[in-house]
């Protein structure tokens, strides 16, 4: 049986892999280290934030986000801010 494809699915970009490509595939970890760095994405950064639940009053959470992109960072450094003068207790 013949089946045929159609064309709206063909996807130039990302081509179906054929027989001879499936040959010429390595593993991941066959690949030079300088390309694995490349395709393994952002690096692990070398000081992480904790992940918590909070609950904060709506008017504090509206002005920060609509700050824009960015507005938990900014968040994180009013309170950094905030600790250079106070004690919490």
């Amino acid at each position: 049986m013949n089946k045929r494809i159609n064309p709206e699915l063909i996807d130039d970009d990302n081509p179906e892999w054929t027989a001879e490509d499936l040959k010429r595939a390595v593993p991941f970890s066959q690949l030079p280290e300088s390309l694995q760095t490349k395709l393994r994405g952002r690096p692990k950064a070398a000081v992480t934030k904790e992940r918590i639940t909070i609950r904060l009053s709506p008017e504090v959470v509206e002005r920060f986000r609509a700050s824009g992109n960015g507005w938990q960072t900014r968040m994180d450094a009013a309170l950094k801010d905030w600790l250079k003068t106070h004690s919490p207790a």
